[in-house]
């Protein structure tokens, strides 16, 4: 008989920048950690892998391009070297894990998307999820996303989803998952949280917009976001600008109340969950069944994998339904 209960876990912790391999070893470090403590799901921050690229809000100098094409050479391959290693620790550490990449186009190699990948306990790719549309600056240096992992997926203790920052504030991803009966949602973050000034529009509002998404969608919202401090960037790309990200991650119950954190530092975040408080919570409101209006609104989701701007007709070329078998034979690789 399945447990109606599940532990939660959001993985606070600064990547080693610039460093895909370094920050590999520290995650599957972190995802064991995680697992002796119990944990079901663990949660790292946007792009923690191979780090959020913190340059964008900074002028553009000669510098900007050699840090962009650092952050395209430690971009990560799907699946690959990474992300064989992240499945391995999930799987030795018997826990499901999303984690934010920075995902390499494996047509172009010269775009990267903001990626949240969903890593199971078997060590399997369950899904990965490319942000659909960069916020302000970070156009700069991540490419639109699509709706191909734009769905939930069931897990022994409950049914997941995850989406990355500003995606909590366009509405129209998250009631697609809270109609695909999301009951435990992964929202990561970059780790920036401020007190606004009367003329600022543009932030990250990580609590805020994960408290609406638990209380909307009557699910577990693990609230996982990156840290960044000025010790944690290379003395190299110092003058690119620093602007620290110092956490504040939380988890929050689906009635849109914080039951962990925030929290400050590195460390483990952890809280315990049940499927009775989300039935409770769907049972008061059901946004995409009892509590919507079919009859009047209709949401149509194109949840096609985008497949480059080219299209090869040939026998011998790489066509949309190769996409299929992407995980298994990456397109640059020789038949």
């Amino acid at each position: 008989m399945t447990s109606n209960n599940f532990r939660l876990a959001a993985i606070q912790a600064a990547p080693v920048l610039f460093d895909k391999e370094a920050s590999t070893q520290k995650a599957c470090t972190l995802i064991v950690e995680a697992g002796d403590k119990g944990v079901d799901f663990a949660v790292f921050g946007e792009t923690w892998l191979p780090g959020y690229p913190f340059w964008v809000d900074g002028p553009v100098i000669d510098l900007t391009w050699k840090a962009s094409a650092v952050y395209l050479e430690n971009a990560v391959d799907i699946p690959g070297p990474e992300t064989d290693a992240l499945c391995a620790a999930a799987n030795n550490a018997g826990i499901d894990v999303t984690i934010g990449v920075a995902e390499r186009d494996p047509f172009t190699e010269g775009t990267v998307y903001c990626t949240a990948l969903t890593i199971s306990r078997e060590g399997e790719i369950l899904n990965r999820h490319r942000k659909l549309k960069p916020t302000h600056s970070e156009r700069i240096i991540w490419g639109d996303g699509d709706g191909a992992g734009l769905r939930t997926i069931a897990r022994p203790y409950g049914r997941i989803s995850a989406l990355n920052c500003w995606e909590h504030q366009m509405m129209l991803p998250g009631y697609t998952l809270a109609a695909q009966g999301t009951q435990i949602h992964a929202a990561l973050w970059p780790g920036w949280e401020k007190t606004p000034k009367s003329d600022d529009y543009c932030w990250s509002r990580q609590l805020l917009l994960s408290r609406a998404f638990a209380s909307q969608a009557a699910a577990y919202v693990i609230c996982s976001a990156g840290v960044r401090l000025k010790e944690h960037i290379p003395e190299r790309w110092r003058p690119l600008g620093v602007w620290e990200h110092t956490g504040q991650s939380a988890i929050i119950d689906p009635r849109g109340e914080i039951i962990a954190g925030p929290m400050e530092g590195e460390g483990i975040l952890i809280a315990e969950g049940s499927l009775d408080i989300v039935r409770a919570a769907k049972a008061a409101c059901d946004i995409a069944g009892h509590y919507s209006r079919p009859d009047i609104f209709e949401l149509r989701v194109n949840d096609e994998l985008a497949s480059g701007c080219v299209n090869f007709t040939s026998d011998d070329g790489w066509t949309d339904s190769d996409w299929e078998e992407a995980f298994d034979s990456p397109p640059h690789e020789d038949d």
